[in-house]
């Protein structure tokens, strides 16, 4: 019997490459292994709403069309069922789908969904939030948020608000407590990294493995403008959590105390609440996955 897939695409994520997608799925997916359909996300939340629905009917494949904001959407849907998450990856950063291994490029991301390698991986709730790679509430929140109210979409639209917002930015003071051991510091990133990447090639913590039942903490501290080339080095060579400005807590369960209540998951920007209860929720979703 052939599996079910639903294709959820996202027409506005990403730099264009929408348009040829139906075509490239009609050319390259194996019809003998599948029947398929595409559905057209119209509003934010659509993902969402698409991949429950597909699950409930007993889909066995939902793939998310887009970048990691789609991801988040389809994936977070699909927690806790037997439904697998897909990714075609066509947004600015693809950060999940580089970590699990699946190309760019989207004939061969299709190639991988023929295969049908997949895990169990681990996802991450903070408070009533789930999200599956990376979450943050320093720099990278306010990157995320104005990222997602930016005009243009791509990896420069990213590199001109880094460059703006860096300069406007004050580091946060946090507070931690894993097990009753509790730490205080400045950070400019306070990032949740179940997967490595925030995309684009740009790892913010390399040793994460997404079935290892641990999260990790990555704390960038303070630093003068003289090191940002070394940093920005160190993040493209995966090497960031070397430097003397980095520090990683691994925990399974962690309570953070953040100042300002915003946040991003997988990209997508989040207004929170001060105190995050966070936790990893271990082989709780299904991925297809490429060749690492």
């Amino acid at each position: 019997m052939k599996e079910r897939i639903r294709f959820i695409i996202n027409p506005i994520s990403g730099v264009g490459k929408k348009g040829v997608i139906p075509h490239l799925i009609e050319s390259h997916l194996d019809h003998s292994r599948f029947d398929y359909d595409i559905f057209y996300t119209e509003y934010r939340k659509h993902a969402k709403e698409i991949a429950k629905k597909s699950s409930d009917e007993g889909i066995d494949i939902v793939c998310a069309v887009g970048g990691d904001g789609s991801v988040h959407e389809v994936g977070t849907a699909l927690i806790g069922t037997t439904t697998k998450l897909a990714i075609l990856p066509a947004g600015s950063g693809n950060g999940l789908a580089r970590h699990m291994g699946i190309p760019i490029n989207l004939e061969k991301a299709i190639e991988t969904i023929n295969k049908s390698d997949f895990i169990q991986m681990d996802t991450v709730l903070v408070n009533d939030k789930p999200f599956l790679g990376i979450g943050g509430y320093g720099l990278d929140a306010v990157i995320a948020k104005k990222f997602d109210e930016y005009h243009k979409r791509g990896f420069w639209s990213y590199v001109k608000l880094v460059s703006r917002e860096f300069w406007k930015y004050n580091p946060i003071n946090i507070s931690v407590d894993t097990n009753g051991e509790i730490k205080q510091m400045p950070a400019v990133l306070c990032t949740i990294a179940n997967a490595s990447e925030f995309g684009n090639g740009f790892v913010v913590s390399p040793k994460s493995d997404v079935t290892d039942g641990k999260i990790e903490l990555i704390i960038l501290k303070p630093f003068r403008f003289w090191s940002i080339p070394s940093l920005v080095y160190r993040f493209f060579r995966k090497t960031s959590h070397e430097s003397r400005f980095s520090e990683v807590i691994s925990f399974e369960k962690a309570k953070i105390k953040i100042p300002h209540k915003i946040a991003h998951y997988d990209g997508e920007p989040f207004d929170v609440r001060d105190e995050l209860n966070v936790q990893v929720v271990p082989h709780s979703l299904n991925i297809l996955i490429g060749k690492k």
